[in-house]
């Protein structure tokens, strides 16, 4: 059930910082989701890891969901502080290695199940945070199209799979 709330939460999340990349929110504005999806997963990473600290997959998780909950909140703060963005696209460069990373090797190791479904979402990821670090750090000109991407992502890695766990349609093993 936590998945459930967390892909709902970055569907959400992820579609509002589409729609602001596309122009149609204002930037203080967004910090608002930012902030709260942001602090959301911090604290899910925080359980998922103190909980029960013997439990290696579960530390594994919460490590990575991390990377999750700075980005949104770092989103936000730039918005606060009126930062233009480059540190971001450095830290999305990260995020998108280490995304690509997991999911390749989840991929290698994975059937036609939800772990081949998460595999495609940590590959789906890792392009996602390859366009920030694009987009805000070398300032290419593709902010329509990571915003568009941005969005698909929001529907099909988040949203969509959140609220299909949190129906009892779809379960982790």
């Amino acid at each position: 059930m936590m998945s459930g709330l967390m892909l709902l939460y970055v569907g959400a999340v992820l579609f509002v910082n589409g729609v602001w990349m596309l122009g149609k929110i204002g930037d203080r504005e967004v910090s608002v989701i930012n902030t709260l999806v942001g602090s959301l997963s911090f604290l899910v990473a925080c359980w998922l890891i103190f909980h029960d600290p013997a439990d290696e997959r579960s530390i594994n998780a919460g490590a990575f969901t991390f990377l999750f909950a700075f980005t949104y909140l770092w989103v936000a703060a730039n918005q606060f502080l009126g930062a233009d963005g480059r540190g971001l696209g450095w830290f999305s460069l990260f995020v998108s290695i280490t995304a690509a990373v997991v999911g390749g090797n989840a991929l290698l190791g994975s059937a036609l199940s939800l772990t081949l479904w998460s595999s495609l979402n940590w590959l789906a990821w890792a392009v996602l945070w390859f366009g920030f670090f694009l987009l805000l750090a070398m300032g290419r000109d593709i902010k329509r199209l990571v915003a568009i991407y941005t969005i698909v992502c929001a529907i099909f890695t988040g949203w969509v799979p959140g609220v299909l766990i949190l129906e009892g349609a779809m379960r982790f093993q």
